[in-house]
């Protein structure tokens, strides 16, 4: 919990604590349009702790800040700053441009250190510190064009998850918090980035040949007119997907979340949750839409692979 201490004489308030870590300005403005401050967004996460950690801790991450809110200068990080909480780690991750260690939590403290350095959106790197070399996710990231219905999205959806089935994986559906949706499949990690890349691409540019006048897989924009990119690049080394129950930098304060298939029919808005409004909704839920997630065993076979024409 939040510890607050007074100053004695002047019983003024001194910076909220959460896990150890000083929270300063407390009452800066993160989301201007819905009043959502650093408190807030340190509370939320005390709140939902339970439920992101199992996605974050010891996972190579990649950050957005916006220090003085979503709506000011915001801007990619990877690699530790000067005055850096010691709660966010770091580890060396050979075969990049960068020579620099990477960033990573293990803990709670280390979500309310990221809070403090004004991280809005979390990504993770598809790893484990254990296999930093051998991703153990599929992320298919679905991004539609602008203005394409929401029926459109959702079916692409379904037709995902049965083709990955049709190769032997079984996939989870996520809320990315933006316009699109993210199907992921956990996999056994003992292929490297390459491998995993060159999958992802196979699944990507057999969806284009199957229903090219509903995907392109190339990130021009000029190619996703009225179209769903599906982007695998999220599945190269570096690459990243936002966390699921993490904060996006959009006015209203929206959250990536796990949504079970089940969720899929019924839903009205790409993104249908918030910082306000998903510590209500996990509440009321009696299942978690992502059970069996870290349970499940596959792999990429050999098999899935000359489905593919892979070698």
């Amino acid at each position: 919990m939040a510890q607050q201490k007074s100053s004695g004489k002047s019983k003024a308030k001194s910076d909220p604590v959460f896990g150890g870590i000083k929270l300063t300005s407390p009452d800066k403005v993160f989301y201007p349009d819905v009043g959502v401050t650093k408190l807030d967004l340190a509370t939320y996460y005390e709140t939902i702790a339970a439920y992101i950690l199992p996605y974050v801790v010891n996972r190579p991450i990649s950050l957005v800040r916006c220090p003085e809110g979503c709506n000011k200068d915001c801007f990619f990080q990877r690699h530790a700053m000067k005055g850096m909480t010691d709660a966010i780690k770091q580890v060396a991750i050979s075969g990049g441009e960068s020579k620099e260690k990477y960033l990573y939590i293990e803990n709670e403290a280390g979500l309310f250190g990221l809070a403090q350095i004004g991280v809005l959106e979390i990504h993770d790197w598809g790893v484990s510190l254990d296999h930093l070399y051998e991703p153990d996710r599929l992320v298919f990231d679905l991004d539609p064009d602008e203005g394409l219905e929401l029926d459109v999205l959702k079916a692409a959806a379904v037709e995902t998850r049965e083709f990955l089935a049709d190769l032997g994986l079984k996939s989870f559906l996520k809320s990315t918090g933006g316009k699109g949706l993210h199907v992921v499949a956990p996999i056994a990690p003992k292929l490297d980035w390459d491998q995993v890349k060159a999958f992802a691409k196979a699944v990507a540019d057999t969806l284009v040949d199957v229903r090219p006048d509903r995907y392109t897989a190339n990130p021009l924009k000029r190619t996703r007119k009225g179209k769903i990119f599906v982007d695998y690049l999220r599945n190269q080394r570096g690459g990243s997907a936002i966390v699921n129950y993490s904060t996006r930098t959009k006015p209203n304060a929206s959250v990536a979340c796990p949504l079970s298939w089940n969720e899929l029919d019924g839903l009205k808005v790409a993104s249908p949750y918030a910082l306000k409004t998903l510590p209500l909704h996990i509440k009321a839920k009696k299942r978690d839409p992502w059970e069996g997630f870290f349970s499940i065993r596959q792999s990429i076979t050999t098999k899935a692979k000359k489905a593919l024409g892979l070698d």
